[in-house]
């Protein structure tokens, strides 16, 4: 059984989102992606990247909650959302991830930026894990 975790308040997020998230993001993309650059902390930057969402309107990390019941207690085990392979994942970040995610994270940036490209820039950002390293978030 899959539970989704609760989030904050949407008028939370929103202030958040207007006051601190928009520039914290675009230091955030840019930390991360000096990161990325050096090779040695490559894990550090894409550690970051996939945290974009959080950084962006307080939106928590996915994790996967199972209900069961053992000898007549329930328990509940948590986890992370299951990912793709690591050389799948490896491979796409070599060949793609890294160019596409970078020019994907400055036009999702820019949109956010807007009144108009608003909700168009947060889907971007919200998805910028998946377009970087193909990291699952459901």
């Amino acid at each position: 059984m899959r539970v989704q975790q609760e989030q904050l308040p949407f008028i939370v997020r929103a202030i958040y989102f207007l006051f601190i998230g928009l520039w914290l993001t675009f230091i955030w993309i840019v930390i991360a992606w000096f990161f990325n650059a050096t090779i040695i902390l490559l894990p550090v930057g894409l550690w970051m990247i996939n945290r974009v969402p959080q950084v962006l309107t307080l939106r928590r990390m996915p994790r996967e909650v199972t209900v069961d019941e053992y000898r007549g207690t329930v328990v509940v085990w948590t986890r992370d959302v299951p990912q793709r392979p690591w050389i799948v994942r490896l491979l796409y970040f070599i060949f793609i991830g890294w160019w596409l995610s970078l020019i994907w994270a400055i036009v999702g940036w820019l949109l956010c930026a807007t009144i108009i490209g608003l909700p168009l820039g947060i889907i971007m950002l919200n998805t910028l894990p998946a377009v970087t390293t193909l990291f699952r978030t459901r």
